[in-house]
C-alpha cells in the first residue's frame, strides 16, 4: 500500500511552512481538530496515524518492526521523505514527541524544529530522576493493560484528562482508546512506558519547544525541566492546566505557545 494511504495523510492549508502534527497513545489525527486548523492560514498542515491507529492499514501492523519506538521514527522518515516537504515544523504530543526525537536525531535535514508536548523520555523514577512510575506500580499498570484492556482504558482515561476537560471530550477520547486491537494497544504501551531515551537527548541537534502541563499524571513539569536541561537549544513552557492533552483541555493555550514559539500570529477559531 501507498505510504499515505498507510497512514490516512491529510494536509490542507496555505503553502506556507509545512507543520507535522502527530498523535500519541491511544488516539488517532482527530486530536488535533481544536489546534491545526489555526495554522492552516499561513502554513501547511499535515496530520497522519501512526500505523495501529485511527484510520491507518491495521494490516501494516508488524509486532516485530513496533518492539520500540524506532519502528515508528522510521515510519516518521519515510513519510517526510515521500511527502518531500522542506524542513518541517514537527508537533509531536506524549510518545510521538519521542518519535520526533528519534528521527530528527537520525535525519535532522527534515526538521526546521520540533514541539514536543506533554513527552517524556522515559516513565519510571530512576534515582533523582522522577519519570513518574515505580517500577512496581508500572508492572501493575501493564499487567492490568494486558488482563483486560478495556476495563483499563475505563480506569485510566480518567485519570490522564484531569478535570479541565469537558465530559464529551473525555468520551471522545475514552472511544479512541477502546477502538485500539488491544494487541496493538499492549505493545504500544511497552514500548512507550518501558523505554529510556534519556541517553539520546544530547544528540539532538534540532531545536525543540517543551509545552508542559501544570499537573500531569503521565509527564510532570519535573520531566520537561529535565528535557529542557538536556536539549541543546530547547524552550521550555508550562501551560497553567491539568491533564495530559492539553490539545483538548485547554488548546488555546496550546496555539499560543506555539504562535509564540513559531514567531507567528494565528487565527484561533476554537470553539471553546
Amino acid at each position: 500500500m501507498d505510504i499515505l494511504e498507510r497512514h490516512h495523510v491529510s494536509s490542507y492549508g496555505a503553502e506556507g511552512a509545512p507543520v507535522v502534527f502527530a498523535h500519541g497513545f491511544g488516539t488517532d489525527q482527530q486530536t488535533w481538530r481544536y489546534v491545526a486548523p489555526a495554522f492552516a492560514a499561513q502554513n501547511r498542515v499535515i496530520l497522519f496515524d501512526l500505523v495501529g491507529a485511527g484510520q491507518s492499514d491495521k494490516a501494516a501492523y508488524d509486532f516485530t518492526r513496533y518492539q520500540t519506538l524506532d519502528g515508528y521514527a522510521t515510519d516518521l522518515l519515510a513519510l517526510l521523505r515521500t511527502l518531500a516537504l522542506p524542513k518541517v515544523v514537527y508537533v509531536g504530543h506524549s510518545v510521538s514527541g519521542i518519535i520526533g526525537v528519534l528521527a530528527a536525531i537520525r535525519e535532522p535535514d527534515l526538521f526546521d524544529r520540533l514541539v514536543l508536548l506533554a513527552s517524556s523520555p522515559c516513565y519510571l523514577n530512576d534515582g533523582v530522576y522522577a519519570g513518574g512510575f515505580d517500577p512496581a506500580d508500572l508492572e501493575e499498570l501493564l499487567g492490568f493493560l494486558d488482563r483486560d484492556y478495556l476495563s483499563w482504558s475505563n480506569t485510566v482515561v480518567p485519570t490522564l484528562v484531569g478535570g479541565d476537560m469537558r465530559p464529551e471530550l473525555v468520551d471522545d477520547l475514552l472511544a479512541s482508546f477502546t477502538s485500539v486491537d488491544p494487541a496493538i494497544a499492549r505493545q504500544f504501551a511497552k514500548a512507550t512506558f518501558l523505554s529510556d531515551y534519556r541517553a539520546v537527548l544530547e544528540q539532538l541537534r534540532v531545536p525543540a519547544l517543551i509545552v508542559q502541563c501544570a499537573n500531569d499524571s503521565i509527564a510532570s513539569p519535573v520531566v520537561g525541566h529535565y528535557l529542557h536541561e538536556h536539549l541543546a537549544g530547547s524552550t521550555l513552557t508550562i501551560l497553567d492546566t491539568e491533564g495530559h492533552y492539553p490539545h483538548l483541555s485547554a488548546p488555546v493555550a496550546t496555539i499560543a505557545a506555539l504562535e509564540r514559539y513559531l514567531g507567528q500570529e494565528v487565527a484561533i477559531i476554537v470553539g471553546v
